[in-house]
């Protein structure tokens, strides 16, 4: 696989993912309508903070891995490949009925960073994160590419796709949120998601580089 073909492969996987509504989309939907778009950017901010931590911490902790042991990869290769299948197994077999976007509730005190903090830690406190990156980051590497700089480019990618998603989230709250309350759209999105991991996962799983 050419960095090229890698690039696109991952924006491709990682805009899919992107759309997935998970805790990071709740709080965007929620802040948007509650407290203004202006809180919702900033918890925006927060989120994407959290993304580059999470991103660096794979990409330089993994990166480490792949130049120490090989021993020390295959476990990694095995374990995310194992947890990627598990997931999309149980999104699968399991899809939810709905998402909860619900806007009840009043305006809370506190300044502007109080918001970023709040997506920040969301974010950083949810270790789905933190094994999302170890496990997705490394299937997109190509081989005789220093393995830091170019993780860390990838979680640039998906930040980027990040920022474009909870930005319209953000512009068009009140229509997004009818649709995420579909029960067909959830079970569609989880379904297609699901596959994606599996694919991810085997192909991870058979990678022996």
């Amino acid at each position: 696989m050419t960095v090229v073909e890698a690039i696109a492969a991952f924006t491709l996987a990682a805009g899919l993912l992107t759309l997935t509504p998970g805790l990071d989309t709740a709080l965007i939907l929620r802040t948007a309508a509650v407290e203004g778009p202006k809180r919702a950017v900033l918890a925006m901010a927060g989120i994407e903070a959290g993304c580059f931590c999470w991103g660096a911490l794979a990409a330089f902790g993994v990166g480490a891995v792949l130049q120490a042991s090989v021993l020390a990869f295959t476990i990694l290769k095995w374990a995310g490949a194992a947890y990627l299948v598990w997931l999309g197994i149980n999104l699968i077999l399991k899809p939810r009925d709905s998402f909860e976007v619900s806007t009840q509730g009043s305006a809370s005190a506190g300044g502007d960073t109080t918001w970023m903090r709040r997506g920040f830690l969301s974010n950083m406190l949810n270790p789905k994160m933190g094994v999302f990156y170890v496990s997705f980051l490394p299937q997109f590497l190509p081989h005789g590419v220093p393995a830091a700089p170019f993780m860390l480019g990838l979680t640039a990618i998906h930040m980027v796709l990040g920022v474009l998603w909870l930005g319209l989230l953000i512009a068009a709250t009140q229509p997004i949120a009818r649709v995420l309350k579909r029960a067909a759209v959830v079970r569609w999105l989880d379904r297609v998601t699901g596959g994606v991991f599996v694919a991810f996962g085997v192909r991870l799983a058979f990678d022996r580089r």
